[in-house]
């Protein structure tokens, strides 16, 4: 596990990585509790698709850019990872290490695309999981690959 570069809310986007070639994450509704959005961005053609855990599409997502929760997933990735590393990762161009959330969205390049949101989703319940887990010190099978053998939770 990385350590976040900054801390951040988990209230607004209690979920986000850089895995499967993709910034992926899940963000909160801001107007129902109870939904949230499947955000992602493609590393390289900076294709982005974002939809609710019932597979609706984001109202706010156009042609012509990213709607709030592909932004907050943004901000919440360059809090975690460091502007830099989420550029690099993206492969957006002249990506550097002091880059904002803000610069990271004006060099995205890609357009509106349906990407498969069920992994992204099933990756934060797994997550989930992992927090209802009894606290004790010896050794978790799942999380087993750590390099120290344990992961600290």
């Amino acid at each position: 596990m990385v350590p976040p570069v900054e801390p951040r809310a988990l209230a607004k986007v209690p979920f986000v990585e850089l895995a499967d070639g993709r910034l992926r994450g899940v963000v909160s509704s801001g107007s129902d509790i109870g939904r949230v959005y499947v955000s992602s961005i493609v590393a390289g053609t900076h294709e982005y698709s974002c939809g609710t855990n019932n597979n609706r599409p984001c109202g706010g997502l156009t042609s012509a850019g990213l709607c709030n929760h592909l932004r907050a997933l943004v901000d919440a990735a360059v809090l975690q990872y460091g502007g830099g590393r989420v550029a690099r990762y993206l492969r957006v161009d002249g990506a550097e290490d002091a880059m904002s959330a803000d610069d990271v969205v004006s060099r995205l390049r890609g357009q509106r695309a349906r990407l498969e949101a069920a992994s992204v989703f099933s990756g934060f319940l797994r997550h989930l999981g992992y927090l209802e887990l009894p606290d004790v010190a010896l050794p978790v099978p799942e999380l087993d690959w750590f390099p120290a053998g344990r992961a600290v939770l």
